[in-house]
């Protein structure tokens, strides 16, 4: 009777180690977004993982905002670096709000209630910008988003599919400006900078971190009524791998911690300008920063 119940005992603590233990050895499947920045970062966080021990298959190139959303809604990927702006307007459909800390904490709480972990904000805020060549801001007299208003009927802009439908996109500035454009182009991010050198468009909605701002040295527009909030880099992290493997969150922690927005825009630049790989350009940042050899 007791050998019985020992056998019991022990069939019972094996089937509750094994799955664990098979948990913490899960491959984390790293997703990206489909822009340069997200190709760097997505490379950043998964090699770290790797030289910390932990396997990674990585999901790049996935789509827009709501893609990669769905694909971890739907566990088809575990961890994506997105902006706590984006998370707030686009994925949430909340009002624009400009506080860093506010934004933060709200979308940290909404996202637990979908089995989410929104983990440590990094420095690197990667806000909208409006950029044009210099000759069309001095032609215009433009620089902020005010000026670009009076002129826009005059002026074709380059964007992509969510920047239409988004409050912090057209409709926010048609809101907040009464910014409408003669003609709206829809376009691929990658193709824009140079749609805007051959003239074929005269705006671009870009990101503060693109590389290929100041190497064209284009003019940053400023938002001189506040329409857009902060977009922080957090890594979003389904909360079941999360706890089944803590030292995930401390490694994506650690490399959030090193990013800011001057070193985010130099590596944009080596994928965009030089025409370096990202995993190249990833593996040399972390190279530099001591966390791979």
């Amino acid at each position: 009777m007791k050998i019985r119940k020992f056998l019991a005992l022990w069939a019972l603590a094996f089937a509750t180690v094994v799955p664990l233990a098979s948990q913490a050895q899960q491959v984390v499947r790293v997703g990206s977004k489909n822009f340069t920045e997200q190709f760097v970062l997505a490379e950043i966080y998964a090699q770290a993982l790797e030289a910390a021990g932990i396997k990674t298959e990585k999901k790049l190139n996935l789509g827009g905002t709501l893609i990669a959303q769905k694909a971890m809604e739907e566990k088809q990927i575990d961890f994506y670096p997105e902006y706590t702006g984006t998370m707030l307007l686009a994925v949430l459909k909340q009002e624009p709000m400009t506080d860093p800390k506010a934004v933060y904490d709200k979308v940290k709480e909404a996202y637990a209630k979908m089995g989410f972990a929104v983990l440590n904000q990094s420095n690197l805020n990667n806000g909208y910008v409006m950029v044009v060549r210099p000759e069309t801001a001095q032609k215009y007299k433009l620089e902020t988003l005010s000026d670009l208003a009076k002129a826009a009927k005059n002026l074709k802009i380059g964007a992509g599919p969510e920047f239409r439908d988004r409050k912090d996109g057209l409709p926010g500035l048609k809101a907040k400006y009464d910014m409408v454009f003669g003609e709206d182009l829809q376009m691929a991010i990658g193709l824009r900078y140079q749609a805007l050198k051959n003239d074929q468009i005269q705006v671009v909605n870009g990101y503060s971190t693109d590389g290929m701002i100041s190497a064209m040295k284009l003019k940053r527009l400023r938002d001189d009524k506040n329409l857009w909030p902060p977009y922080f880099v957090v890594p979003v992290i389904r909360r079941e791998v999360l706890d089944a493997n803590p030292k995930v969150g401390d490694v994506l922690n650690r490399v959030s911690a090193l990013l800011d927005e001057t070193t985010m825009a130099q590596m944009n630049y080596q994928v965009d300008g030089e025409k370096l790989e990202p995993k190249d350009v990833a593996r040399d940042f972390l190279k530099a920063k001591g966390l791979v050899k």
